[in-house]
């Protein structure tokens, strides 16, 4: 048998002057392989006497696990060579400049709820949130919404499982019996303060922030309510799931020439137009009298569709004053306090604005759509410096 001190020697020898991760591994074939010195040794064992194979054999197990052991702290100490050499090389300098050109952009949503914001923000309204899931009496009822109105029905508002399932039944009972009527299909009252059953529903308006802020607070009231809201449709100008802001005034003195001036100044500074033409047409809202339908001016020329002066007219929003059963519903004396409210499509002021032709396309997560219509994330909009940048 060669002599170990011999064969210990020359492999920790090699394994220390290995230079990389291949000349180590050569180095552990060489020792420990099937092939390998070591195993070489090992078969030499049987042509022993008992005593001299048993202290042979532990001879060749020490150095075996002296070599591997060695073996992985070398291995050990070239990874971590090899990582100090590229940190070394693939340092970053932090005072350089950010990049011109980062890939990320900011979504035409987030930015037009941003512009939005930024806009009434500066004629001091607040921004006030509140929960997707509503009650029936917040989202319908307290904004003077009938219980026959087409729009509490269960095709056009999503309700909650356990909500629908007491609507149909209770649907089934009005067929049923010649004096019943759409009453029975919500309970009109405010949850706590009438029957058990609370209808829940996905909001199909962000009113009923409205509502909750109305009953929270005490006048003079001005917020601006961002939020998603909900409805079955889905078409091309129609999904179900969309974002709206809606605004409230209530204090005093505030009058229907307030609300004009409010959102014709918003047009204009919106749409960056300055001579940007706003009309308002007489509608119907249940939540609000006198109500209105605002129009912008455009033109069509060419088949290009041009905010300002022209020849045609865009309906881009509804408002109105604040009806006095809305007030007196939550709380606010009408004999005293009197306001509006406006509310507006999101998506719809976006696609006007940078000439996005389909509403699907926002939630499509195109990643080359969000390259051509999104915003760099600098591109921070505020009234003075200009909004879409």
């Amino acid at each position: 048998m060669t002599d170990l001190a011999d064969l210990k020697t020359e492999l920790l020898g090699a394994v220390e002057g290995a230079a990389d991760g291949a000349a180590l591994d050569a180095v552990r074939v060489e020792a420990l392989g099937k092939k390998g010195r070591i195993t070489a040794q090992m078969k030499t064992l049987g042509g022993l006497d008992a005593d001299a194979r048993r202290e042979a054999g532990q001879a060749l197990n020490a150095l075996k696990d002296e070599v591997a052991a060695a073996i992985e702290a070398r291995k050990a100490a070239l990874e971590e060579a090899d990582l100090e050499a590229r940190l070394a090389t693939e340092s970053v300098d932090v005072t350089l400049p950010v990049r011109p050109q980062p890939e990320g952009r900011i979504h035409p949503i987030s930015q037009t709820m941003e512009e939005v914001a930024a806009i009434f923000g500066e004629m001091g309204f607040t921004v006030v949130e509140g929960p997707d899931i509503e009650t029936d009496w917040h989202n319908f009822t307290a904004l003077n919404i009938p219980p026959e109105h087409p729009a509490r029905q269960m095709h056009d508002t999503f309700y909650m499982a356990d909500s629908a399932d007491q609507l149909e039944g209770a649907a089934g009972k009005a067929d049923g019996d010649d004096n019943a009527g759409g009453a029975h299909l919500h309970t009109g009252a405010m949850p706590g303060e009438g029957p058990e059953r609370v209808i829940k529903l996905l909001r199909t308006h962000t009113s009923p922030v409205q509502v909750r802020t109305m009953l929270a607070q005490e006048p003079p009231i001005r917020i601006l309510v961002p939020g998603r809201t909900y409805r079955c449709d889905s078409d091309m100008t129609h999904t179900p799931m969309f974002h709206q802001f809606e605004g409230l005034v209530i204090d005093e003195a505030t009058h229907m020439g307030h609300l004009k001036g409010c959102l014709i100044d918003f047009c204009k500074a919106y749409f960056e137009v300055e001579d940007v033409p706003v009309r308002f047409r007489p509608s119907h809202f249940p939540f609000t009298e006198p109500s209105a339908e605002v129009d912008i001016g455009c033109s069509r020329e060419g088949g290009e569709l041009k905010i300002g002066a022209g020849d045609d007219w865009l309906e881009i929003l509804g408002c109105g004053m604040v009806h006095p059963k809305v007030l007196e519903m939550c709380g606010v004396d009408p004999e005293r306090y009197q306001g509006f409210a406006f509310g507006m499509g999101c998506e719809r002021i976006a696609m006007l604005k940078y000439g996005i032709p389909d509403l699907r396309t926002f939630f499509d997560a195109d990643v080359r759509w969000l390259k051509h219509y999104g915003f760099l994330p600098l591109d921070v909009p505020s009234v003075t410096g200009g909004l879409g940048q």
